[in-house]
Protein backbone atom coordinates (compact mmCIF):
# COMPACT_ATOMS: atom_id res chain seq x y z
CA UNK A 1 0.00 0.00 0.00
CA UNK A 2 2.47 2.66 0.47
CA UNK A 3 4.80 1.91 -1.48
CA UNK A 4 2.70 2.43 -4.48
CA UNK A 5 1.24 5.77 -3.59
CA UNK A 6 2.69 8.72 -5.46
CA UNK A 7 3.79 11.18 -3.19
CA UNK A 8 4.47 14.40 -5.84
CA UNK A 9 1.10 14.59 -6.61
CA UNK A 10 0.17 18.23 -6.03
CA UNK A 11 -3.18 20.41 -6.75
CA UNK A 12 -2.90 24.05 -7.36
CA UNK A 13 -4.64 26.92 -4.76
CA UNK A 14 -7.75 27.70 -7.25
CA UNK A 15 -8.55 24.17 -8.16
CA UNK A 16 -7.91 23.80 -4.48
CA UNK A 17 -10.49 26.89 -3.42
CA UNK A 18 -13.28 25.59 -6.42
CA UNK A 19 -13.67 21.83 -4.76
CA UNK A 20 -13.02 22.25 -1.07
CA UNK A 21 -16.00 24.88 -0.58
CA UNK A 22 -18.15 22.46 -2.13
CA UNK A 23 -17.12 19.68 -0.27
CA UNK A 24 -17.87 21.71 2.97
CA UNK A 25 -20.97 22.64 2.21
CA UNK A 26 -21.91 18.90 1.44
CA UNK A 27 -19.95 17.72 4.60
CA UNK A 28 -22.67 19.97 7.18
CA UNK A 29 -25.66 18.42 5.74
CA UNK A 30 -24.52 14.92 5.63
CA UNK A 31 -23.89 15.55 9.70
CA UNK A 32 -26.92 16.95 10.19
CA UNK A 33 -28.85 13.66 8.11
CA UNK A 34 -26.85 12.07 10.28
CA UNK A 35 -27.77 13.06 13.62
CA UNK A 36 -31.75 13.09 12.24
CA UNK A 37 -30.84 9.13 11.71
CA UNK A 38 -29.20 8.42 15.11
CA UNK A 39 -25.99 7.03 13.04
CA UNK A 40 -23.06 7.66 15.44
CA UNK A 41 -19.74 8.17 13.38
CA UNK A 42 -16.30 7.68 14.42
CA UNK A 43 -13.12 8.79 12.83
CA UNK A 44 -10.03 7.99 12.90
CA UNK A 45 -6.86 9.77 11.55
CA UNK A 46 -3.60 7.51 11.57
CA UNK A 47 0.03 7.98 9.55
CA UNK A 48 3.55 9.09 9.98
CA UNK A 49 4.50 11.75 12.23
CA UNK A 50 4.60 15.08 11.01
CA UNK A 51 2.15 13.82 8.10
CA UNK A 52 -0.10 16.32 9.47
CA UNK A 53 -3.06 14.32 11.56
CA UNK A 54 -3.32 17.39 13.51
CA UNK A 55 -3.68 19.90 10.43
CA UNK A 56 -5.86 17.77 8.47
CA UNK A 57 -8.40 17.46 11.54
CA UNK A 58 -8.43 20.74 11.79
CA UNK A 59 -9.19 21.28 8.18
CA UNK A 60 -12.45 18.58 8.55
CA UNK A 61 -13.85 20.63 11.67
CA UNK A 62 -14.48 23.15 9.39
CA UNK A 63 -16.92 21.49 7.99
CA UNK A 64 -18.42 20.34 10.87
CA UNK A 65 -21.11 21.86 13.05
CA UNK A 66 -19.07 21.61 16.69
CA UNK A 67 -21.97 21.06 18.70
CA UNK A 68 -22.07 17.70 17.08
CA UNK A 69 -18.43 16.15 17.46
CA UNK A 70 -15.78 15.79 20.04
CA UNK A 71 -11.94 15.27 19.06
CA UNK A 72 -9.74 13.23 21.29
CA UNK A 73 -6.03 13.73 20.55
CA UNK A 74 -4.75 9.84 21.68
CA UNK A 75 -0.76 9.55 23.21
CA UNK A 76 0.55 7.69 25.47
CA UNK A 77 -1.98 5.92 28.52
CA UNK A 78 -2.82 8.06 31.54
CA UNK A 79 -2.17 6.27 34.79
CA UNK A 80 -5.91 5.53 34.72
CA UNK A 81 -6.29 4.09 31.34
CA UNK A 82 -3.29 1.52 32.05
CA UNK A 83 -4.99 0.46 34.77
CA UNK A 84 -7.34 -1.00 32.06
CA UNK A 85 -7.25 -3.29 29.28
CA UNK A 86 -6.37 -1.03 26.25
CA UNK A 87 -9.73 -0.86 24.70
CA UNK A 88 -11.42 0.74 27.68
CA UNK A 89 -10.21 3.64 26.81
CA UNK A 90 -12.16 3.69 23.48
CA UNK A 91 -15.30 2.08 24.76
CA UNK A 92 -15.39 5.57 27.25
CA UNK A 93 -14.84 7.67 24.02
CA UNK A 94 -18.41 6.00 22.39
CA UNK A 95 -20.23 8.69 20.30
CA UNK A 96 -23.67 8.27 21.55
CA UNK A 97 -25.88 8.26 18.34
CA UNK A 98 -25.85 11.40 15.54
CA UNK A 99 -22.92 12.06 17.36
CA UNK A 100 -19.33 11.83 15.59
CA UNK A 101 -15.85 11.19 17.21
CA UNK A 102 -12.51 12.40 16.09
CA UNK A 103 -9.39 10.34 16.92
CA UNK A 104 -6.20 11.89 16.48
CA UNK A 105 -4.64 8.53 16.41
CA UNK A 106 -6.40 5.97 17.54
CA UNK A 107 -6.89 1.92 18.93
CA UNK A 108 -4.21 1.45 16.19
CA UNK A 109 -1.72 3.19 18.38
CA UNK A 110 -1.11 -0.05 20.55
CA UNK A 111 0.07 -2.71 17.63
CA UNK A 112 1.46 0.86 15.72
CA UNK A 113 3.74 3.17 18.49
CA UNK A 114 3.54 0.76 21.39
CA UNK A 115 4.70 -2.21 19.41
CA UNK A 116 7.63 -0.22 18.14
CA UNK A 117 8.24 0.95 21.68
CA UNK A 118 8.44 -2.43 23.02
CA UNK A 119 5.53 -1.32 25.54
CA UNK A 120 3.87 -5.00 23.73
CA UNK A 121 5.50 -7.63 22.78
CA UNK A 122 4.14 -9.84 19.19
CA UNK A 123 1.70 -11.85 21.31
CA UNK A 124 -0.16 -9.59 22.95
CA UNK A 125 0.16 -7.62 19.22
CA UNK A 126 -1.18 -10.69 18.13
CA UNK A 127 -3.92 -10.44 20.70
CA UNK A 128 -4.70 -6.68 20.14
CA UNK A 129 -5.47 -7.59 16.04
CA UNK A 130 -7.96 -9.94 17.31
CA UNK A 131 -9.71 -7.70 19.91
CA UNK A 132 -9.78 -4.52 17.42
CA UNK A 133 -11.41 -6.64 15.08
CA UNK A 134 -14.06 -7.60 17.23
CA UNK A 135 -14.36 -4.11 18.46
CA UNK A 136 -14.97 -2.71 15.13
CA UNK A 137 -17.07 -5.69 14.16
CA UNK A 138 -19.05 -5.37 17.13
CA UNK A 139 -19.60 -1.34 16.37
CA UNK A 140 -20.60 -1.23 13.06
CA UNK A 141 -22.98 -4.40 13.43
CA UNK A 142 -24.74 -2.13 15.72
CA UNK A 143 -24.61 0.70 12.96
CA UNK A 144 -21.40 2.63 13.68
CA UNK A 145 -19.45 4.10 10.80
CA UNK A 146 -15.91 3.79 11.08
CA UNK A 147 -13.86 6.16 9.08
CA UNK A 148 -10.06 5.01 9.01
CA UNK A 149 -7.83 7.60 7.37
CA UNK A 150 -3.97 6.88 7.31
CA UNK A 151 -1.42 10.02 5.91
CA UNK A 152 1.49 8.75 4.53
CA UNK A 153 4.96 10.88 3.98
CA UNK A 154 8.25 9.59 2.86
CA UNK A 155 11.30 9.48 5.14
CA UNK A 156 12.67 12.62 3.71
CA UNK A 157 9.81 14.58 4.20
CA UNK A 158 9.18 13.24 7.36
CA UNK A 159 13.09 14.75 8.00
CA UNK A 160 12.69 18.47 6.70
CA UNK A 161 9.81 18.77 8.31
CA UNK A 162 11.03 17.74 12.12
CA UNK A 163 13.68 19.68 11.11
CA UNK A 164 11.98 22.88 10.85
CA UNK A 165 9.51 22.13 13.36
CA UNK A 166 13.10 21.43 15.42
CA UNK A 167 14.39 25.17 14.28
CA UNK A 168 11.53 27.01 16.04
CA UNK A 169 11.41 27.23 19.86
CA UNK A 170 7.56 27.32 19.74
CA UNK A 171 7.37 24.36 17.34
CA UNK A 172 10.36 22.06 18.66
CA UNK A 173 8.39 20.80 21.56
CA UNK A 174 5.84 18.65 18.92
CA UNK A 175 8.66 16.66 18.45
CA UNK A 176 9.51 13.74 20.48
CA UNK A 177 12.60 11.50 21.05
CA UNK A 178 10.36 8.54 19.75
CA UNK A 179 9.53 10.73 16.68
CA UNK A 180 13.27 11.22 15.93
CA UNK A 181 13.93 7.54 16.50
CA UNK A 182 11.14 6.03 14.45
CA UNK A 183 12.70 8.97 11.68
CA UNK A 184 16.05 7.15 11.93
CA UNK A 185 15.04 3.52 11.92
CA UNK A 186 11.53 4.75 8.89
CA UNK A 187 12.27 1.50 7.23
CA UNK A 188 11.02 -0.54 10.27
CA UNK A 189 8.13 1.54 10.81
CA UNK A 190 6.66 1.94 8.01
CA UNK A 191 7.08 -2.11 7.84
CA UNK A 192 5.09 -2.41 10.87
CA UNK A 193 2.38 0.42 9.66
CA UNK A 194 2.09 -1.78 6.35
CA UNK A 195 1.61 -4.75 7.80
CA UNK A 196 -0.93 -2.97 10.13
CA UNK A 197 -2.74 -1.35 6.95
CA UNK A 198 -2.64 -5.28 5.50
CA UNK A 199 -4.25 -7.09 8.18
CA UNK A 200 -7.21 -4.46 9.37
CA UNK A 201 -8.08 -3.12 5.92
CA UNK A 202 -12.05 -4.93 5.22
CA UNK A 203 -15.43 -3.87 3.60
CA UNK A 204 -17.06 -2.44 6.28
CA UNK A 205 -14.28 -0.15 7.48
CA UNK A 206 -12.05 0.15 5.18
CA UNK A 207 -8.12 2.22 4.81
CA UNK A 208 -8.21 5.09 3.45
CA UNK A 209 -4.19 5.57 2.55
CA UNK A 210 -3.51 9.16 1.04
CA UNK A 211 -0.16 10.52 0.50
CA UNK A 212 0.40 14.11 2.91
CA UNK A 213 2.96 15.78 0.96
CA UNK A 214 0.77 18.24 0.01
CA UNK A 215 -1.61 19.75 2.38
CA UNK A 216 -4.15 21.17 0.13
CA UNK A 217 -4.20 17.58 -1.82
CA UNK A 218 -4.69 15.35 1.38
CA UNK A 219 -7.18 17.96 2.34
CA UNK A 220 -9.40 17.25 -0.21
CA UNK A 221 -8.68 13.62 -0.32
CA UNK A 222 -10.01 13.66 3.22
CA UNK A 223 -13.12 14.95 2.40
CA UNK A 224 -13.71 13.08 -0.28
CA UNK A 225 -13.27 9.98 2.16
CA UNK A 226 -15.45 11.07 5.01
CA UNK A 227 -18.55 12.20 2.76
CA UNK A 228 -18.46 9.00 0.26
CA UNK A 229 -18.52 6.79 3.65
CA UNK A 230 -21.18 8.68 5.47
CA UNK A 231 -23.54 8.92 2.23
CA UNK A 232 -23.31 5.30 1.96
CA UNK A 233 -24.42 4.83 5.57
CA UNK A 234 -27.10 7.21 5.29
CA UNK A 235 -28.69 5.57 2.16
CA UNK A 236 -28.33 1.83 3.79
CA UNK A 237 -30.41 3.56 6.87
CA UNK A 238 -32.60 5.20 4.64
CA UNK A 239 -33.26 2.09 2.40
CA UNK A 240 -33.45 0.15 6.05
CA UNK A 241 -30.42 -2.43 4.73
CA UNK A 242 -28.75 -4.66 7.84
CA UNK A 243 -25.39 -5.31 8.56
CA UNK A 244 -24.17 -9.16 6.86
CA UNK A 245 -23.02 -10.98 10.09
CA UNK A 246 -21.36 -14.32 10.20
CA UNK A 247 -22.75 -15.95 13.09
CA UNK A 248 -21.05 -18.34 15.33
CA UNK A 249 -23.40 -20.99 14.87
CA UNK A 250 -26.31 -21.54 12.38
CA UNK A 251 -29.63 -22.06 12.44
CA UNK A 252 -29.56 -26.06 12.13
CA UNK A 253 -26.50 -26.12 15.14
CA UNK A 254 -30.20 -25.27 17.82
CA UNK A 255 -29.49 -26.27 21.22
CA UNK A 256 -31.31 -29.49 22.42
CA UNK A 257 -28.70 -29.83 25.72
CA UNK A 258 -30.33 -28.86 29.17
CA UNK A 259 -27.73 -27.99 31.74
CA UNK A 260 -30.13 -26.94 34.42
CA UNK A 261 -31.95 -29.94 34.65
CA UNK A 262 -28.76 -31.32 35.52
CA UNK A 263 -28.32 -29.43 38.64
CA UNK A 264 -28.95 -30.91 42.22
CA UNK A 265 -30.88 -28.43 44.08
CA UNK A 266 -31.52 -30.67 46.91
CA UNK A 267 -28.18 -29.30 48.31
CA UNK A 268 -28.05 -27.64 51.79
CA UNK A 269 -26.36 -26.81 54.74
CA UNK A 270 -27.51 -26.35 58.28
CA UNK A 271 -27.44 -23.03 59.72
CA UNK A 272 -24.32 -24.04 61.94
CA UNK A 273 -22.64 -25.15 59.20
CA UNK A 274 -23.80 -22.12 57.35
CA UNK A 275 -22.12 -19.83 59.81
CA UNK A 276 -18.86 -21.86 60.53
CA UNK A 277 -18.29 -21.94 56.71
CA UNK A 278 -19.35 -18.43 56.21
CA UNK A 279 -16.55 -16.48 59.16
CA UNK A 280 -13.78 -18.20 57.60
CA UNK A 281 -14.46 -17.92 54.31
CA UNK A 282 -14.66 -14.16 54.44
CA UNK A 283 -11.59 -14.10 56.42
CA UNK A 284 -9.88 -15.95 53.72
CA UNK A 285 -11.49 -13.44 50.97
CA UNK A 286 -10.57 -10.54 53.02
CA UNK A 287 -7.00 -11.62 52.88
CA UNK A 288 -7.10 -12.06 49.29
CA UNK A 289 -8.17 -8.83 48.24
CA UNK A 290 -4.75 -7.25 49.55
CA UNK A 291 -2.93 -9.91 47.29
CA UNK A 292 -5.02 -8.97 44.43
CA UNK A 293 -4.39 -5.32 45.06
CA UNK A 294 -0.94 -5.70 45.38
CA UNK A 295 -0.45 -7.55 42.63
CA UNK A 296 -2.82 -5.63 40.45
CA UNK A 297 -4.75 -8.93 39.59
CA UNK A 298 -8.44 -7.59 38.68
CA UNK A 299 -11.83 -9.48 38.88
CA UNK A 300 -15.07 -9.68 37.94
CA UNK A 301 -17.96 -11.34 38.99
CA UNK A 302 -21.04 -11.25 37.12
CA UNK A 303 -24.17 -12.49 39.05
CA UNK A 304 -27.45 -14.24 36.77
CA UNK A 305 -30.38 -15.77 37.70
CA UNK A 306 -34.18 -16.42 38.36
CA UNK A 307 -36.08 -13.81 40.18
CA UNK A 308 -35.83 -14.19 43.77
CA UNK A 309 -32.47 -16.86 42.77
CA UNK A 310 -30.04 -15.11 45.94
CA UNK A 311 -28.19 -12.96 44.35
CA UNK A 312 -28.60 -9.86 46.38
CA UNK A 313 -28.23 -12.17 49.45
CA UNK A 314 -24.72 -13.61 47.90
CA UNK A 315 -22.82 -10.27 46.94
CA UNK A 316 -23.72 -9.04 50.88
CA UNK A 317 -21.85 -11.90 52.28
CA UNK A 318 -19.36 -11.65 49.38
CA UNK A 319 -18.19 -7.78 49.70
CA UNK A 320 -18.81 -7.36 53.52
CA UNK A 321 -15.33 -8.00 55.13
CA UNK A 322 -13.88 -6.36 51.66
CA UNK A 323 -12.17 -2.83 51.89
CA UNK A 324 -15.03 -1.02 50.10
CA UNK A 325 -11.88 0.93 48.10
CA UNK A 326 -11.20 -2.11 46.32
CA UNK A 327 -14.68 -2.97 44.72
CA UNK A 328 -17.90 -1.73 43.26
CA UNK A 329 -20.93 -3.25 42.80
CA UNK A 330 -22.87 -2.33 39.60
CA UNK A 331 -26.52 -3.11 39.43
CA UNK A 332 -27.67 -3.30 36.31
CA UNK A 333 -31.74 -2.79 35.19
CA UNK A 334 -32.97 -1.56 31.78
CA UNK A 335 -30.78 0.81 29.63
CA UNK A 336 -32.41 4.30 29.86
CA UNK A 337 -32.76 6.52 27.30
CA UNK A 338 -29.49 7.50 27.32
CA UNK A 339 -27.58 4.64 27.34
CA UNK A 340 -29.77 3.17 24.60
CA UNK A 341 -28.11 5.73 22.38
CA UNK A 342 -24.72 3.74 22.38
CA UNK A 343 -23.88 0.14 22.09
CA UNK A 344 -25.55 -2.15 24.12
CA UNK A 345 -22.11 -3.54 26.02
CA UNK A 346 -20.68 0.09 26.05
CA UNK A 347 -22.40 0.80 30.15
CA UNK A 348 -20.77 -2.63 31.37
CA UNK A 349 -17.94 -1.52 29.46
CA UNK A 350 -17.33 1.99 31.69
CA UNK A 351 -17.50 -0.58 35.11
CA UNK A 352 -14.65 -2.68 34.19
CA UNK A 353 -12.18 -2.50 37.28
CA UNK A 354 -9.30 -1.42 37.21
CA UNK A 355 -6.38 -3.50 37.98
CA UNK A 356 -6.38 -4.93 41.57
CA UNK A 357 -9.67 -3.98 41.72
CA UNK A 358 -13.10 -6.32 42.65
CA UNK A 359 -15.88 -5.49 39.80
CA UNK A 360 -18.79 -7.02 40.58
CA UNK A 361 -22.44 -6.96 38.49
CA UNK A 362 -25.77 -7.66 40.03
CA UNK A 363 -27.37 -8.66 36.37
CA UNK A 364 -24.86 -8.39 33.19
CA UNK A 365 -24.57 -7.56 29.44
CA UNK A 366 -26.07 -11.54 29.12
CA UNK A 367 -29.73 -10.02 29.78
CA UNK A 368 -28.90 -9.43 25.59
CA UNK A 369 -29.41 -12.88 25.27
CA UNK A 370 -32.26 -13.95 27.90
CA UNK A 371 -34.65 -10.70 28.72
CA UNK A 372 -33.66 -8.75 25.53
CA UNK A 373 -34.37 -11.14 23.45
CA UNK A 374 -37.72 -13.03 25.00
CA UNK A 375 -39.19 -9.52 25.41
CA UNK A 376 -38.48 -8.42 21.87
CA UNK A 377 -36.16 -5.46 23.11
CA UNK A 378 -33.41 -6.48 20.11
CA UNK A 379 -33.83 -8.71 17.01
CA UNK A 380 -32.82 -12.01 16.64
CA UNK A 381 -29.75 -11.10 14.63
CA UNK A 382 -28.82 -8.79 17.10
CA UNK A 383 -28.84 -11.74 20.51
CA UNK A 384 -27.85 -14.29 17.72
CA UNK A 385 -24.66 -12.46 17.29
CA UNK A 386 -24.30 -11.21 20.97
CA UNK A 387 -22.77 -14.84 21.70
CA UNK A 388 -19.81 -13.77 19.88
CA UNK A 389 -19.94 -10.29 20.79
CA UNK A 390 -19.96 -11.31 24.44
CA UNK A 391 -17.13 -13.80 24.24
CA UNK A 392 -14.83 -11.55 22.52
CA UNK A 393 -15.38 -9.41 25.53
CA UNK A 394 -14.27 -11.77 27.95
CA UNK A 395 -11.78 -12.85 25.87
CA UNK A 396 -10.16 -9.15 25.75
CA UNK A 397 -10.49 -9.23 29.70
CA UNK A 398 -8.85 -12.46 30.56
CA UNK A 399 -6.29 -11.56 28.12
CA UNK A 400 -5.41 -8.90 30.19
CA UNK A 401 -4.88 -10.63 33.54
CA UNK A 402 -8.63 -10.72 34.61
CA UNK A 403 -10.28 -13.24 36.48
CA UNK A 404 -13.72 -13.11 35.16
CA UNK A 405 -16.61 -15.89 36.85
CA UNK A 406 -20.16 -15.82 36.02
CA UNK A 407 -22.37 -17.10 38.32
CA UNK A 408 -26.26 -18.29 37.78
CA UNK A 409 -28.42 -18.47 40.95
CA UNK A 410 -30.57 -21.21 39.98
CA UNK A 411 -33.86 -22.26 41.96
CA UNK A 412 -36.73 -24.10 41.10
CA UNK A 413 -40.39 -22.63 40.21
CA UNK A 414 -42.08 -23.96 43.33
CA UNK A 415 -39.50 -22.01 45.47
CA UNK A 416 -39.51 -19.13 43.74
CA UNK A 417 -43.00 -18.93 44.15
CA UNK A 418 -42.32 -19.29 47.86
CA UNK A 419 -40.25 -16.29 47.89
CA UNK A 420 -42.30 -14.01 46.05
CA UNK A 421 -45.27 -14.99 48.62
CA UNK A 422 -42.94 -14.48 51.53
CA UNK A 423 -41.88 -10.85 49.92
CA UNK A 424 -45.51 -10.18 49.26
CA UNK A 425 -46.48 -10.61 52.78
CA UNK A 426 -43.14 -8.95 54.07
CA UNK A 427 -43.64 -5.22 54.46
CA UNK A 428 -40.00 -5.11 54.81
CA UNK A 429 -39.41 -7.16 51.39
CA UNK A 430 -42.58 -5.96 49.47
CA UNK A 431 -40.53 -3.63 47.94
CA UNK A 432 -39.05 -6.52 45.90
CA UNK A 433 -41.42 -8.16 44.10
CA UNK A 434 -43.06 -6.09 41.26
CA UNK A 435 -45.13 -6.88 38.89
CA UNK A 436 -43.04 -7.55 36.02
CA UNK A 437 -41.67 -10.16 38.60
CA UNK A 438 -44.76 -12.25 38.40
CA UNK A 439 -45.01 -11.09 34.21
CA UNK A 440 -42.06 -13.34 33.87
CA UNK A 441 -42.33 -16.36 36.19
CA UNK A 442 -45.24 -16.62 33.17
CA UNK A 443 -42.20 -16.87 30.67
CA UNK A 444 -40.20 -19.55 32.94
CA UNK A 445 -40.37 -22.25 30.08
CA UNK A 446 -38.83 -19.33 27.48
CA UNK A 447 -36.44 -17.99 29.69
CA UNK A 448 -34.92 -21.76 30.95
CA UNK A 449 -34.67 -22.53 27.03
CA UNK A 450 -32.37 -19.17 26.96
CA UNK A 451 -30.61 -19.62 29.59
CA UNK A 452 -29.51 -23.35 28.52
CA UNK A 453 -28.22 -21.42 25.15
CA UNK A 454 -26.36 -18.83 26.84
CA UNK A 455 -24.57 -20.89 29.51
CA UNK A 456 -23.72 -23.72 26.80
CA UNK A 457 -22.50 -20.88 24.14
CA UNK A 458 -20.58 -18.77 26.59
CA UNK A 459 -19.13 -20.99 29.20
CA UNK A 460 -15.51 -20.71 28.81
CA UNK A 461 -12.31 -21.97 30.91
CA UNK A 462 -11.29 -18.58 30.80
CA UNK A 463 -14.53 -16.83 31.79
CA UNK A 464 -17.01 -19.92 33.31
CA UNK A 465 -20.12 -20.41 34.36
CA UNK A 466 -20.75 -21.35 37.68
CA UNK A 467 -24.28 -22.84 38.33
CA UNK A 468 -25.22 -22.47 41.82
CA UNK A 469 -28.05 -24.71 43.48
CA UNK A 470 -30.12 -21.80 44.88
CA UNK A 471 -32.88 -23.75 46.76
CA UNK A 472 -30.86 -23.35 49.76
CA UNK A 473 -29.61 -19.90 50.80
CA UNK A 474 -27.26 -21.28 53.01
CA UNK A 475 -25.40 -23.41 50.68
CA UNK A 476 -25.83 -21.11 47.62
CA UNK A 477 -23.95 -18.10 49.47
CA UNK A 478 -21.27 -20.27 50.44
CA UNK A 479 -20.61 -21.86 47.12
CA UNK A 480 -20.40 -18.73 45.83
CA UNK A 481 -17.62 -17.78 48.24
CA UNK A 482 -16.14 -21.23 47.95
CA UNK A 483 -15.75 -20.56 44.33
CA UNK A 484 -14.41 -16.68 44.50
CA UNK A 485 -11.87 -18.12 46.97
CA UNK A 486 -10.73 -20.65 45.13
CA UNK A 487 -10.90 -19.03 41.49
CA UNK A 488 -8.49 -15.94 43.16
CA UNK A 489 -6.13 -18.38 44.98
CA UNK A 490 -5.52 -20.33 41.40
CA UNK A 491 -5.01 -17.14 39.78
CA UNK A 492 -2.18 -15.85 42.82
CA UNK A 493 -0.42 -19.02 42.13
CA UNK A 494 0.27 -18.53 38.09
CA UNK A 495 2.93 -16.55 36.59
CA UNK A 496 1.64 -13.83 34.91
CA UNK A 497 3.29 -11.21 33.52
Amino acid sequence: MLKELDYDVKISKQDYQEAIKPLQVKLMELQRQLKELEIPVMIAFEGFGAAGKGVQTAQLLKGLDPRGFIVYPVKNETEEEAMHPFLWRFWNKMPAKGRISIFDSSWYRRVLIDYFEKRVDKKQVKASYKSIAAFEGQLIAEGMVIIKLFLAIDEKTQKQRFGRLLADEDTAWRVSAGDLLRNKKFSKYAKINENMLKATDNPEAPWHVIPATDRRFTTLRVYEAVTAAMESAIKAKQEEEQVQVIYPHSEEEAIHETVLDKVDLSKSLTREEYQRKLRKLQKKLEGLHGELYRKRIPVIIGFEGWDAGGKGGAIKRLTSKLDPRGYAVSPTAAANEWEKRFHYLWRFWKHVPKYGHIGIFDRTWYGRVMVERIEGFCTKPEWQRAYKEINDMERDWTNEGYVVLKFWMHIDKDEQKRRFDERSNNPLKEWKITDEDWRNREKWDAYEEAVNEMIIRTDKPAAPWIIVPGNCKYYARIKVLETVVAAIEARLQEDWP
